[in-house]
This record gives C-alpha cells, structure tokens and sequence, in this order.
C-alpha cells in the first residue's frame, strides 16, 4: 500500500539479498524512527544505511534517500513503515513474501534489496532508487503521441503479467508507482512497490477504511470495485487489470475515470456503491464533457481536443472500458491480454474488446492493406450508408427491410470461410474477401441493380487502393452502366462511380482512357453541379493530372491554375481540396522542370498542414517527402536527404513499417542516395523497401513494379549489367505502369544497357506490353 504522492521507491527483493537485521538501532533507543524524529536529530543512520533526506510522504510512510555503506556502496530508497500502521505480524508477512518477490526478474520491475526492522520493531524496506518520473509526467514532458504511450504502456502490462506468473498481485498501480527512466534514449517504465502492499497490509478493519484512505489497500481513483469493498477479503490479479485501465484512461485522456477528490467528502460505502454501480465515461466522452481542460491535454499529445476526441473513438474507448468491468469476470483475464488488444489495435486488427460484426472486420482488414486515397471511404458507404442509411428507412418503408436483408445475407456470406481456424490466425487476406465477394455480388444482388451498382463502386474503390486495377476497373465500369440506365448519366452516385473509374484507370497507366472518360464526367459535372461544385473542380483536377500524365504539361498547368483559383475562392485556401490542386500544380511545375518555383508550393501546402493536421499527421509527412524531392531535383542532396530521413523516421513511428507511405518514402530516400553516388547504401534500402512491398501489397502491385524498375536503376549504375537485365525483365512483367515502360528507352540511369541486344528486346517487349494495355468497354 502506498499514497498517491509517494515517490520513486522499489519492489523485488534481490535473490541473495543481506539477512534481516532484528537490531539496528534507533535514536533513542526507544523512540519510533518517525518523520518528525528523523528531521530533528543530527544522526541519521539505521544499520548500513546513511540518511541523506527524505523524498516524500504518504499514508504507509516515509522514503529516505540513503546511503548503502555495506556490502556494496550504492544510493538506495528507504521506507519506514508509518507508526501505527504494523503490528508483530508485519515483518512475518514480508518474510513469507520475500521468496516471490525475489524469484521476479524483469526489466519493468525494480528492486527490493532487504528488510529489516528498528530496535523497537519498526519494519523498514530497503528498494531500489529509481531516478525516474511518474508515467503520466514522464508521457506530458515529452509530448508523446497516443501510439507511443500505447508502446510505453504494453512494456509495463508485460512486467504486471511477470508478477502476476510469479503468484504476486501489486494492489497499487498507479502513476507514482510507474516511472520511466530514459535507457538509450528510450523510455522504460519502472515499477515499484510490487509486493508491499500486500506484505504490509494486516486484515484492516472496516472502521478504518471509513474513517481514512490511508487504511485502504491501494489508492482511491485506482482500485477496483472489489478492491475497495469492505466485504471482499481477497482479490485476484483482476485487480490490477482494473488498475491498469485506470492508468491507460489517463494516459489517454488527462482523467481519472471518477472524481476521486469527492469521494474525499464520502463514506466508503458510498464509493463502494458508486463503484459498484457507475459506468465511468469512455474516454473519448470524457474529452467532450472536459473541453477546456481537454484542450490542454490533447496539446501535450500533439493534438488538437478533436482529434484526440476522434483517436479515442471505437476500439481505444473498448479496449479502456473492458479493462474498467465493475465485474471482473467481463475484465481481461490477465495484463498480457489487455496489452494483446492493444497491439491487435496499432496492428489496424479487430480488438477483442469489440464485438466482431461482420462490417468492423472488414474495415480492419482492407485498413491493414490500404493504398494511397484511404480506405475509409468506402468503408464509410458499407457501415454508414448500407447500414446506417438503410436501417433509417426501414423503418419508414416496408421495402427497404427486404433490402437490408439483402445486405446482410451477402456481407454474412462474404464473411464466411470454411476454415475458422485460418481467420482466427488471421491468414485470409483482404483480397480473398474482396474476390469471394465480387465473384458473388452478380448474383447475391441481382434484385437490386442500384444497390448491386453501388457495392460494385465500393468494392472497386477498394481494389483500386490494393492496387489492383484489372479487378477495380471490371467493377467500376459494371457500376457506371447499371446506375446510367437505372440513375440517369447526371446522378450524383452516377458520377461518383465514373470518377472512381477514372483514377482507377490513370493509375493502372491507362491515361488515354482516364482523360477521355475524365472530360465525359466533367462536362456531366458542370450540367449536375454548376461550375464552380467541388464535385466539378474534382473533375477538372482529373482531366488536368491526365494530361500531365501524356506530357501535355502546358494544358494541364492552364487547367489546374483556372481550378486552383476557383476552388481558393470557393472553398478556402485551406481546404482539403484547395491543398490537394495546388499539389497537382506543383507535380506539373516539376514536370516542366521549373523546380524552384515547385518547392515554394510544397512547402506553402508543408505549412498548412502542419498548422492545420500536426507536423506528424500522414498526410503532412508526404508532403514534407515531396518537398524533400523538389529539393533533390535542385541537385541539393543533402538537405533533401535530411528531410528524408525525418519524414521517415516520423513515419515509422506514426504508422509503422508496412504503411505504404513509409515504403513510399523509403524508395524516395533511397534515390536521393542514388544521386548522391552512394549506390550500396540505396541499394540496400530499395531491398527493404520492395521486402516489405512484396509482403503487404503483393508480388503483381504496380507500386512493387516500380520499386523492381527504381533497383534496375541502380544496379546498371554500379555496373553490375546481369543483375540490371534481370530485374528490369522482372518489373515489366509484373504490372510496371505503361508510362514507365514507354519511357525506359531514354532513362538516363540505364544508359549503360544500351547497345546490348538484351536492351533493345527489353525495350520492344515494354512498347508492345503498353500498347496492348486493356481498354475500357
């Protein structure tokens, strides 16, 4: 047991720490080393160890700094058992514990080096002296991001669930009993008392429990139901699963989950009731109902109170629920579960905590696999507008019901594997759903050709991001016929499929097909919308980027300039829109090679951005890789090469290895080495990056093509012609986007291919394969 404010002490006992010492001598000896005495005597010294000052006091004691002379000389933390808080059962209890505590060894944990007691029978506890913060300080100094104070916490779930194997339950987890010391530049949490609690503790009455906090066995805010109840005479390690969503709220929020300053003013019968009765907020509930304070506590998690609010919504606010159960059989079972569910949730996988309905897989799963424009969308129109949209009307409207059903019999179906082994070791992938789903939505639909049109355009969406463009163009176009004849050529959903088949053409290199279809829907757009729409600047912007793609720079520069403006005076210079064309202008500026003129546009979108999502937001990190480029096209390697590596860096750590961005940027990077001459070293990061590639998007992705082509780049570079021819061969089979296939014949870095035979066929096989690329019905 411990108070809130108590500071950094210890919780194992080393294995061959130094017998208890039954003797050491007080001041007097008579008197109990208590605080008061302590400060008023010169000497300061229980057995080996020299008092320095005192550190902190709560309800079980006091914590001196001290001096260890024998046998090792050292600074370690010593706590004098308050007087009154022990009886002559006390040192047997710790005794019985010492052989547990001692067995743990884990690096979350800190020390318990000996016991003993003063002349008069005082216990005190020789710990570790942990130079560390408490975790909720340590998270608000450094300013860390909600994915970092996840990693933080899942390191001190895993020393809980050390304890825990080793029969020890802590009974005291909170932020003072957590600190972090930086190791190598990283934070490690430190957790002290383990074990004292329950070594210290007697069978308290229930009249000390009422009258103060000091007689409960752990910390109000932080004890579970059970814990706190009078009536409960042993609790398992349930207990500090409670504890530790009480940590992980706030972390998250900057709250308790109750006021515990009220429960001050109360009995121990009423917390125990509120305890037993109440539902704490969910965190992100807790921001709304806090909005000033929020404010503060998002800024010391880099964001703004809604986005926090936003970040906390669904699976954070589930996962810090279950781990708060009044009931403990509905909790995790063990720290190891709590902080499984956590990493299920930064790996975008279905959490436990939540209830696994059809839809929510889904969206974890094409989530883990998106590509480029977010997934989101069209999840949004599955969970939102099939489910959300459709449940309102039937209740209006006898006939939707029908085709609600529709929609769960065919997500139901879509869902359903054979093996449920396999989904439960997570081997089905997000493109075996997605053809099992296509190949059934002619038929499993096939009452309702609006309905069946629109699935078509959200799966098609979602092959588009996976990369694969065959698949999403089949769809799409299946879509745009069916919704013409049923919507008319002029519907909002109409356009909406032919915009989707558009990008879905330009990136599968079919740029001709993508601008023809790109004037049809803008010309539909203006008839639809009026000129000035968001709808119909989106279509413009696509006719412009399709002809930057045919080279045509000085229409596409004209075409996105007149839509920049309108889209500035329309919707506002910082709109998502208005950021997004002037991104397109700087695309075309560098295509014309106007370089400089193109970095002050990225690094005026860099700056929005940054004021408007954060300076790690994803989106505001491809920019910064984009300015980075303009930079490296400017011939100034090093500081694009700087950028880089910080954007990298950056996302990493924000959206992990795997994120498409992040292999984005890796391939970037690694052509900046490239020009810079330090071929070995791109060389080995365009390994990695086509490694990683290959593993999440798949060997056929255009995107791992392009990265085949970029090593091509380099191996010819270095010289080594064999490997070049081998891996040039391999990226135009598989899927390497026409326009780089057109262009290899005059690619600067495979100038040492040519003149070989090999070349001159690579080059014929790369012409024929571009021409023969499919068409659009």
């Amino acid at each position: 047991m411990s108070d809130p404010n108590e500071p950094p002490t210890s919780d194992k006992l080393e294995k061959s720490g130094p017998a208890i010492d039954s003797a050491l001598p007080t001041v007097d000896g008579n008197t109990p080393l208590d605080s008061a005495v302590l400060e008023r005597v010169a000497i300061r010294q229980i057995g080996p160890y020299q008092l320095i000052k005192k550190l902190g006091e709560g309800g079980m004691g006091q914590v001196w700094l001290a001096q260890q002379s024998t046998p090792v000389r050292r600074q370690v933390a010593l706590k004098l058992i308050r007087v009154g808080l022990y009886d002559d059962s006390v040192l047997q209890r710790f005794q019985s514990e010492r052989q547990s505590l001692a067995i743990m060894d884990h690096p979350a944990i800190a020390k318990v080096f000996a016991a003993g007691t003063t002349s008069d029978g005082q216990p005190y506890f020789v710990m570790e002296y942990v130079q560390g913060l408490p975790i909720t300080e340590y998270c608000d100094g450094k300013r860390l991001k909600i994915r970092e104070r996840l990693e933080l916490f899942i390191k001190v779930c895993e020393g809980v669930q050390h304890a825990h194997q080793k029969a020890i339950i802590h009974r005291d987890l909170k932020p003072a009993n957590i600190l972090v010391v930086d190791v190598d530049g990283r934070p490690t949490p430190r957790i002290i008392d383990f074990g004292l609690a329950k070594a210290t503790s007697p069978q308290i009455a229930e009249a000390t429990l009422i009258t103060q906090f000091g007689g409960f066995v752990g910390t109000p805010g932080f004890m579970s139901p059970e814990q706190a109840d009078p009536s409960v005479r042993d609790v398992d390690t349930r207990t500090d699963v409670y504890s530790l969503g009480v940590v992980l709220y706030v972390l998250l929020t900057g709250f308790l989950p109750f006021d515990a300053e009220k429960w001050k003013k109360q009995s121990i019968f009423e917390i125990v009731r509120q305890l037993h009765r109440d539902d704490p907020p969910r965190p992100s509930a807790k921001i709304k109902m806090e909005p000033k304070s929020s404010i503060t506590n998002a800024r010391m998690r880099t964001v703004t109170a809604h986005q926090l609010g936003g970040l906390l919504r669904g699976d954070l606010d589930w996962i810090t629920m279950k781990a708060l159960e009044k009931d403990p059989s509905r909790r995790y079972g063990t720290p190891s579960e709590l902080a499984a569910d956590i990493q299920r949730y930064m790996k975008l996988e279905p959490v436990v905590a939540r209830a696994a309905s059809a839809g929510y897989r889904f969206e974890k799963y094409v989530r883990r696999h998106k590509v480029g424009v977010s997934v989101a969308t069209g999840l949004a129109l599955i969970l939102a507008g099939f489910a959300g949209v459709q449940a309102a009307q039937v209740r209006r409207i006898t006939r939707e019901r029908d085709r609600a059903n529709r929609i769960t019999d065919f997500m139901t179906a879509m869902f359903q594997v054979s093996n449920p082994s396999e989904a439960r070791g997570n081997t089905i992938t997000a493109r075996e759903i997605l053809d099992k789903a296509s190949s059934g939505v002619d038929i499993g639909l096939a009452k309702d050709p609006v309905l069946q049109a629109q699935m078509m355009y959200v799966m098609g969406t979602v092959y588009t991001n996976l990369g694969l463009y065959p698949h999403s163009q089949s769809l799409l176009e299946q879509a745009v016929r069916i919704q013409r004849r049923e919507l008319g050529p002029y519907d909002p959903e109409t356009l909406k499929s032919m915009n989707a088949l558009a990008v879905a053409l330009y990136q599968g290199g079919q740029i001709g097909a993508a601008e023809k279809l790109g004037r049809e829907g803008f010309e539909s757009a203006q008839r639809a919308f009026g000129q000035k729409d968001s709808r119909t600047l989106g279509w413009a912007f696509n006719v412009a980027m399709s002809l930057q793609a045919e080279g045509r720079y000085a229409e596409a520069e004209k075409l996105i300039r007149e839509t920049l403006a309108k889209a500035e005076l329309t919707l506002g210079p910082d709109n998502h829109d208005t950021w997004r064309y002037r991104i397109g202008l700087a695309i075309v500026l560098s295509d014309r090679g106007q370089f400089a003129e193109a970095e002050k546009i990225w690094r005026e979108n860099l700056e929005i951005l940054r004021r408007t999502l954060g300076p790690e937001d994803p989106e505001t990190l491809q920019v910064m890789d984009n300015v980075a480029v303009a930079v490296s096209n400017q011939g100034r390697y090093g500081e694009a090469e700087k950028m880089q590596r910080e954007a990298l860096a950056a996302e990493r750590r924000v959206l992990g290895s795997e994120h498409p961005a992040t292999m984005f940027t890796m391939g970037n990077l690694a052509d900046t080495l490239s020009e810079e001459g330090r071929l070995d070293e791109a060389e080995k990061l365009e390994l990695e990056a086509i490694d990683l590639e290959r593993r999440v998007l798949g060997a056929e992705n255009p995107d791992v093509a392009r990265s085949v082509y970029n090593l091509a780049c380099i191996k010819a570079r270095q010289g080594r012609r064999d490997e070049a021819f081998a891996f040039l061969s391999q990226s135009i089979d598989h899927n390497l986007p026409a326009g780089t296939m057109m262009g290899i014949a005059k690619d600067e870095d495979l100038k040492s291919l040519r003149g070989d035979p090999r070349f001159d066929a690579i080059v014929l096989k790369a012409k024929e394969l571009a021409a023969s690329s499919p068409k659009p019905q």
